[in-house]
């Protein structure tokens, strides 16, 4: 069983960016499916830990809320994030969850980007904020980024344009190629098994 951990920066409720979430959730579990993987997806909703986030870089460490999820994004064999785009570039709240990320937590971690916005000529964030992010974090991104604008969302079912679709079915399969190739990830504690306080006095 490999783990998807999909982060959602969306601010409202609903909102577009968990929508393209959900999309490219769907379409990478169908992909892997397709390949006899079975894969458990996790959603973080970044909007519900805003506080525990701000929290964090206060104090430096996660309180017991944030620290699950922090684990399941370190531990995941996958992430999807999606981030809604205000001034060219990521959301504070998406970036603020990337600070308190161990800077090892996704290396070599297979990574889908996606991102909203109210008007296509924010399309070039995906490429000019959010690849160079996760570069540094030493992740692998997928080649397809899918970006969504609002004339994307037309018709009655949000999301149903066959672009936006295309775009993210393909998306989708770039990251299950991924996932399934990659061995399956484990996440150890290093206080799971501590030395006894005798053995340490002892040298």
């Amino acid at each position: 069983m490999r783990t998807l951990a999909v982060v959602s920066a969306g601010l409202s409720t609903p909102s577009s960016t968990r929508l393209l979430a959900d999309r490219l959730t769907d379409a990478t579990v169908t992909a892997l499916g397709e390949r006899g993987v079975e894969v458990r997806p996790e959603v973080i909703e970044l909007r519900d830990r805003a506080r525990d986030l701000a929290d964090h870089l206060v104090t430096g460490f996660p309180n017991a809320a944030l620290r699950p999820v922090l684990e399941a994004v370190a531990g995941a064999d996958g992430l999807i994030a999606v981030t809604p785009i205000f001034s060219a570039s990521y959301s504070g709240l998406f970036k603020t969850f990337v600070d308190v990320l161990d800077r090892d937590a996704l290396s070599g971690t297979p990574v889908l980007l996606g991102a909203t916005a109210g008007t296509a000529r924010h399309q070039l964030a995906l490429d000019h904020a959010l690849r160079p992010l996760f570069a540094y974090l030493h992740a692998t991104v997928v080649p397809a980024g899918v970006f969504a604008a609002a004339e994307d969302w037309g018709g009655s079912d949000w999301g149903s344009g066959p672009e936006l679709a295309d775009r993210i079915t393909r998306a989708g399969r770039e990251l299950a190629d991924l996932v399934a190739a990659r061995p399956a990830s484990t996440v150890t504690d290093p206080f799971a098994d501590p030395v006894p306080f005798e053995q340490l006095l002892t040298g």
